[in-house]
C-alpha cells in the first residue's frame, strides 16, 4: 500500500522521507549548482575540522613533536635536511601548515557555532518578550538594540572583549579566551534575531490559534514556546545562516588582531596574522592557505544562507 492510499476512511500520513523529496525546499536546492558546491564545500571543512585528531598527519602545537629543522619547508617539496614532505608547507617552527589548517578551523567553528547559538538564544527570547508583552518592556529591548546598532560589531566585540578580560585573573585568561570570545560575538549578534522576532511576533499574537489559546487560560510562556516560536523559525534559520558566516570572520578579525584565542590555541585568524610576517620574504603559503580556507568557508556558508532566504521567501520565488 502506498502513502497516497487510505485504511478504511483515514488517509495514510506521507513518510518523512517522501515529505523531505517532495518538498519544495529540496528541489530548488538541486536547481542550484552554485549551491549544491557550497554545501559540499561546507560539510568537508566541517568534517575535517571535527576529524582533525584522525586525519591530521601532524599535531602541530605539540612542541615535543616539532623539529625546527622542517621549518619553513615549501609546499609539496622535501625538506633538505630532514627529507620529510609537507602538503602544504610549514612555517618557521616547522609545524604542519596543513594539519594547522585542520585544527585552526575547529576553533573557529566551534567559536562561530557557539556565538551563534548564544546570540539566537538571547535575541529570540528578548525578541518574544517584547513582541508579545509590549509595552515599557518592548520599548526597553529596542531602545537597547537600537544603541547597539550605532555602533558597528567588532567594535562592540572589542568592547566586551576587553571588559571580561579584565575582569578575568591573568593566570585564567587563557583558559577563558575561547568562553569570552563567544561572548563578545554572541552580544554583538543578538539584535538582529531580538527585531525580527519582534515583528513576526506581533503578527502572530493576534491571529486566531494565538486568541484562542488565551480564551483557554494557556500561560504565556506556553503560548511563545508552542504556539508562536514555531511559527517565527523561517527567519531565524535564514539569519543564522548568514550569521555563522558573519561570526566566523568576526573570531578571525579578532583572532587576527591578536585579541582572540590565544596563541596555543590558534583559529584561523590567527594564523594568518602568524604568517603575514613571512608573507613578503618568500614564505607565502603560511598566511595563503588558510586565507584560502577561511574565504571558501565564510563565501560557502554565506551563499548556502542567501539561498535559504530565497527559498523560505515566497516573495522571491
Amino acid at each position: 500500500m502506498t502513502t497516497e492510499q487510505t485504511a478504511g476512511d483515514q488517509p495514510l500520513r506521507p513518510s518523512l522521507w517522501r515529505r523531505i523529496l517532495d518538498s519544495d525546499l529540496l528541489y530548488s536546492f538541486l536547481r542550484k549548482p552554485v549551491v549544491i558546491v557550497s554545501f559540499v564545500l561546507t560539510v568537508i571543512i566541517v568534517l575535517a575540522a571535527v576529524l582533525a585528531p584522525w586525519i591530521a598527519p601532524h599535531t602541530p602545537f605539540d612542541p615535543a613533536s616539532l623539529n625546527l629543522m622542517n621549518g619553513f619547508t615549501p609546499p609539496f617539496s622535501a625538506n633538505e635536511f630532514t627529507g620529510d614532505t609537507f602538503i602544504l608547507g610549514t612555517d618557521s617552527q616547522g609545524r604542519d601548515v596543513f594539519s594547522a589548517i585542520l585544527y585552526g578551523a575547529r576553533i573557529s567553528l566551534l567559536v562561530g557555532f557557539s556565538a551563534v547559538a548564544f546570540a539566537m538564544i538571547l535575541g529570540v527570547g528578548l525578541g518574544l518578550l517584547a513582541g508579545y508583552k509590549g509595552g515599557w518592556v518592548d520599548s526597553l529591548i529596542m531602545r537597547v538594540a537600537d544603541v547597539q546598532l550605532s555602533f558597528p560589531a567588532i567594535l562592540v566585540a572589542l568592547m566586551i572583549f576587553g571588559v571580561m578580560r579584565g575582569v578575568i585573573p591573568p593566570q585564567q585568561q587563557d583558559q577563558m579566551a575561547i568562553y569570552v570570545l563567544i561572548l563578545a560575538i554572541g552580544l554583538s549578534d543578538w539584535v538582529q534575531y531580538a527585531r525580527t522576532v519582534r515583528s513576526s511576533t506581533m503578527a502572530e499574537k493576534n491571529k486566531e490559534y494565538v486568541q484562542a489559546a488565551r480564551l483557554f487560560s494557556v500561560p504565556a510562556h506556553r503560548i511563545l514556546l508552542k504556539h508562536i516560536l514555531p511559527n517565527v523559525t523561517g527567519p531565524i534559520l535564514v539569519i543564522a545562516t548568514i550569521g555563522l558566516a558573519l561570526a566566523i570572520i568576526l573570531e578571525s578579525t579578532l583572532s587576527f588582531l591578536g585579541v582572540g584565542v590565544p596563541a596555543t590555541q590558534p583559529s584561523l585568524g590567527t594564523l594568518i596574522r602568524i604568517g603575514q610576517d613571512y608573507l613578503f620574504s618568500g614564505e607565502w603559503w603560511i598566511t595563503i592557505f588558510p586565507g584560502l580556507t577561511l574565504l571558501v568557508l565564510a563565501l560557502s556558508v554565506n551563499l548556502l544562507g542567501d539561498w535559504l532566504r530565497d527559498a523560505l521567501n515566497p516573495k522571491l520565488r
